[in-house]
């Protein structure tokens, strides 16, 4: 199957392709649109966080009772359950299918087996107290009013390069592309003049300081509005040394070939083999620890990690400073379009991100969770989680489940079934399954079965995720915001590395915020990183910092960081939180190989090609499965890893 150009690959091909094009010789804002109406959609009940996951805040996303199991398992080893229950409380012992994990992929292959075998018994089982992976829904009630946050995956990314496999998965859904770009206002930070910047904190800099700036752009991605000031002048109000004010300085006049012993041509495939770190440092004449800071955390929103581990080739090609020291500079005005072009419109967002593809593959499958038939009504809909796991329903989802062995009965050669040992409210119980799909996490795989072929458990082991924090808070207003003329910011120095307001978007029954006075959600991330480290070891690090981080300490951070920044428009973090959900993903976004660190490979070698082989009974799924952190490569890993098992 064929697999799309992710934004990454596509970013450095525009470079790429630049060079070869000059050898042979924006983005458009939409109409204002009107939201009129209160902010989010009413809510039709006071939500319980006791029976309903999505109105649970404070320490989300990998929350605590979800991964303690797992640990002992993966890293003490252990393997002594105490007695096993066989049949399991439910009373059931076979299954047709048993899928571990209840992420988009775990759906989705639920939902293609579902599709050659109609009749099938399937039993979902999933460690956390929600379904949905990292595609996860924050819910807010203010003043009587649902408002929405994504706590992970947060967007259909370019959706018309999905395969067909995809596309088919989200018509079957109902998912209509065309009027969920419609519901993105597009001119929303332009018409409102919310710029992008930069905020530097008074713990690292000496003073807190929120420069408006285009110095880092988010025009391609978010269509803010242009500062008017060019960049140069803002340097001079960047808290920081003369001297790296300076460097600064002249990278953006850069205007002579710093590569001189490279053909234009050739530039590309040497800047893929240079880290940006380096590219500043060896060929652009950069020195202060000042610069190389303000750089560091820019592009880890795409790579989850720094300027250390990002080729040159691909920072560039996001906006960094760096054409106008190469010959490619001549050509920068054509890259930069086919860049926006692939970049824009991003606007294929649910208000609560892809959380709403987990729902409505949920309500197909179990469709006694949640009424409606439609992308409009999943919106705010209401999940009953007491039909999730019926014992007369032929998909049962169970959450709060921790699988800790799964084997073939018999040898991986002649097994005709399989065996499932979860961990559920601290019992050990087992259930049979003519068939399993492992949509988990692929380096916990090697200790869920321990027979794997070693090549197969080295290749799964070495698919470390990148560890992220999506922290979401409610603000009953935006009004500094608007009066400091900023919607998005990077962050250098401060704990969230970048800040933005949540994407406008309206469906029926549900408005974004469109008034400075109406409440929002302000998104917050972290990608935690550790220069001089390999990006899997760096990801190891980030994996234990998160670890062990409290949610009062992040709320502090969150407290402290908003007070600072946004103080001087008249924010009070006392007046202003009204709620905060800290979304951790010690074990985050899938892995993806890296030309600084990671040897090319021949077809069907790659770690996750070989990781993902049929087992037996066991089929292997996941974004992990792809190589890919995307949504729809966690759809098309369901697709194949249900095939092998159905075909």
């Amino acid at each position: 199957m064929k697999r799309r150009i992710t934004r990454r690959d596509f970013v450095q091909g525009a470079v790429a392709g630049g060079a070869a094009l000059a050898l042979g010789n924006g983005q458009g804002s939409a109409e204002p649109r009107s939201s009129p109406g209160e902010v989010g959609g009413k809510a039709s009940h006071p939500l319980d966080p006791s029976h309903y996951p999505p109105a649970r805040h404070g320490l989300r996303g990998s929350h605590p009772g979800s991964f303690e199991t797992a640990h002992e398992l993966a890293r003490n080893g252990r393997t002594d359950w105490g007695a096993i229950h066989e049949p399991d409380d439910a009373g059931d012992d076979l299954y047709d299918l048993v899928v571990v994990g209840s992420g988009v992929s775990g759906l989705a292959a639920a939902h293609f087996y579902r599709q050659q075998k109609p009749d099938a018994r399937i039993l979902l089982l999933e460690n956390h107290d929600d379904f949905g992976g990292h595609a996860r829904r924050n819910e807010f009630q203010l003043n009587g009013r649902t408002i929405l946050g994504h706590g992970g995956s947060q967007s259909l990314e370019a959706p018309n390069e999905y395969s067909k496999v995809s596309k088919r998965l989200l018509a079957d859904l109902s998912v209509d592309l065309e009027r969920l770009s419609d519901g993105y206002d597009l001119d929303f930070y332009r018409r409102n003049g919310l710029a992008g910047g930069i905020y530097f904190d008074a713990k690292t800099y000496g003073v807190n300081r929120l420069v408006r700036t285009d110095f880092h752009s988010f025009a391609e991605f978010l269509g803010t509005a242009p500062t008017g000031v060019p960049p140069t002048d803002d340097i001079r109000r960047m808290p920081i040394s003369e001297p790296a004010q300076q460097e600064l300085l002249a990278l953006l006049q850069l205007s002579e070939d710093r590569l001189p012993e490279q053909a234009i041509w050739a530039e590309p495939g040497y800047l893929n083999t240079i880290s940006y770190h380096d590219f500043l440092a060896r060929h652009l004449g950069v020195t202060q620890p000042e610069v190389f800071a303000l750089f560091h955390d820019m592009p880890s929103d795409y790579m989850g990690h720094g300027i250390d581990c990002t080729p040159a080739l691909l920072a560039i090609g996001m906006g960094l400073p760096g054409f106008g020291g190469t010959s490619l500079r001549h050509v920068e005005g054509l890259i930069r379009k086919l860049v926006g072009w692939w970049l824009a419109p991003y606007t294929y967002h649910f208000p609560d991100g892809n959380a709403s593809v987990a729902r409505l593959l949920v309500r197909s499958l179990i469709p006694a969770a949640a009424e409606g038939a439609t992308m409009d009504d999943v919106v705010l809909a209401n999940f009953d989680y007491t039909a999730l796991d019926r014992a007369d329903s032929p998909v049962r989802l169970r959450l709060s489940s921790t699988v800790v062995n799964v084997e073939n009965e018999g040898s991986a050669a002649s097994a005709k079934q399989a065996t499932v040992t979860y961990i559920r409210a601290g019992r050990a119980n087992r259930v049979r399954a003519r068939s399993v799909v492992l949509a988990c996490y692929n380096s916990v795989i090697p200790h869920l079965c321990p027979k794997l072929p070693k090549p197969q458990k080295a290749a799964l082991r070495s698919l470390v995720k990148v560890p992220l924090v999506y922290t979401n808070v409610l603000l009953g207003n935006w009004r500094a915001f608007k009066n400091l003329g900023v919607g998005v910011t990077h962050n250098p120095g401060s704990w969230h590395q970048s800040s933005m307001l949540d994407f406008p978007v309206s469906l029926p029954g549900y408005r974004y915020s469109s008034n400075p006075d109406q409440a929002i959600v302000l998104h917050m991330s972290r990608r935690p990183t550790t220069p001089g480290l390999t990006p899997r070891e760096q990801s190891r690090a980030g994996r234990f910092q998160l670890l062990k981080t409290s949610f009062e300490e992040i709320e502090r951070q969150v407290r402290t960081h908003l007070g600072g920044m946004l103080g001087a428009g008249g924010f009070d973090p006392a007046r202003d939180i009204e709620g905060i959900v800290v979304n951790r993903w010690p074990h985050g976004y899938a892995f993806e190989t890296n030309p600084l660190f990671d040897p090319e490979t021949a077809e069907g070698q790659a770690p996750h090609e070989i990781g993902r082989q049929l087992y037996g009974r066991i089929a292997i799924a996941n974004s992990d499965a792809a190589g890919s952190a995307y949504l729809d490569a966690a759809i098309d890993e369901g697709w194949r890893a249900a095939g092998e098992l159905t075909g």
